[in-house]
């Protein structure tokens, strides 16, 4: 078993001591250091950087570190230490970018909608409206879209209506994200990149896979749920392209600079 690298460590510390403070100390940490919407009046520069140690909950924080562990130390005496933490980092931040650019035109995409349901308010338009959100968010408000078409004409159920749509918007606005996953799928290129042929054994599928093919499943699988945009997925499936997009890059630059 590979020793427990320096950065590595410190990574894992830091990580599993935020998440204490957050878990027993009630501070929500997640709402303070989590990545906003970068037109929203919560966003920060600072937070590209921060979201990265902080976890939603327990099994968000165990399958990141978990994968750190197992693959991280290797990467690190590979890559050396410094090296290795400008890697974690420029994926991170990377993965961050990309998927707050692309998240940038969903919510725009969103606030488009919200306009256009002030200006023509209505049980049809609402449902549609509703349909971009989550099942959870579409559930919640279903007794009330099933009675507003009983009262399509009602100002007080119109102005409801309305008072809702501003609610999802703002929400959706404001979800904060957190977790390292970026850095981590990086950390998961990168070994297929630099050990394309060693056997990977996975919880799910417990039959060997060399890791350059288990990438590209993995890969294939996030491009795919990035582009279905399922309203009931809350996971950040762009930023995992991201940190594998900046490790091919960061394992390309490395290794032309140790062949130079």
């Amino acid at each position: 078993m590979q020793r427990l690298t320096p950065i590595v460590k410190n990574i894992l510390l830091l990580n599993i001591g935020l998440f204490l403070i957050q878990s027993f100390l009630g501070v929500n940490l997640v709402d303070i250091l989590g990545l906003r919407y970068i037109a929203s009046d919560h966003f920060k520069p600072y937070q590209f950087f921060t979201h990265l140690f902080v976890h939603a909950d327990f099994m968000h924080l165990f399958s990141n570190m978990f994968t750190l562990f197992m693959f991280g130390a290797i990467l690190e005496n590979t890559l050396n230490s410094r090296r290795f933490l400008m890697f974690y980092i420029i994926t991170g931040l990377g993965a961050a970018v990309l998927y707050s650019f692309i998240y940038y035109f969903e919510v725009n995409k969103i606030e488009i909608a919200y306009h256009a349901y002030l200006a023509d308010p209505g049980p049809e338009h609402f449902n549609t409206y509703l349909s971009q959100f989550s099942q959870g968010a579409y559930k919640e408000f279903y007794d009330f879209s099933t009675i507003f078409f009983d009262h399509a004409n009602d100002t007080k159920y119109i102005a409801e209506s309305k008072v809702i749509a501003q609610k999802l918007y703002e929400l959706k606005a404001n979800i904060p994200i957190v977790g390292a996953s970026g850095a981590i799928f990086g950390i998961l290129m990168a070994f297929a990149m630099l050990f394309p042929n060693v056997e990977l054994f996975l919880l799910f599928l417990p039959i060997p896979i060399k890791a350059k093919y288990f990438i590209a499943l993995f890969g294939t699988y996030e491009l795919y749920a990035g582009l279905q945009k399922n309203p009931s997925d809350n996971v950040a499936h762009f930023a995992h392209l991201g940190g594998i997009l900046f490790a091919y890059f960061f394992i390309r630059w490395w290794r032309k600079r140790l062949h130079s």
